[in-house]
């Protein structure tokens, strides 16, 4: 499992004019069942994505994002193993 924490490198109006192209962009990766959860950081400096797939298919679709191939954002990548989970994540715990 990955924690994705996204630094935005450009002022938020440049952020705001590719939203709606990053929104879509997550709901594909919510399609495609690697997405578990998502959202911006308070402050608005950025995001956190955590996700559950291989690793070169996250790499794949980070480089996909609007934010990405704009070059506005930046993406730190932390791998760990969720051995501890609340309930409703059961099915995301790792061996």
């Amino acid at each position: 499992m990955f924690v994705v924490s996204l630094h935005y490198k450009v002022p938020l109006a440049e952020i705001d004019r590719l939203q709606a192209a990053h929104i879509e962009w997550l709901k594909a990766c919510y399609a495609e069942g690697i997405f578990i959860a998502s959202g911006p950081k308070k402050p608005r400096t950025g995001g956190i994505v955590i996700a559950q797939c291989p690793r070169d298919v996250l790499d794949a679709r980070l480089a996909a994002d609007p934010f990405a191939k704009a070059g506005a954002a930046d993406y730190d990548v932390t791998e760990f193993l969720a051995r501890v989970t609340a309930p409703a994540l059961n099915d995301f715990k790792e061996a």
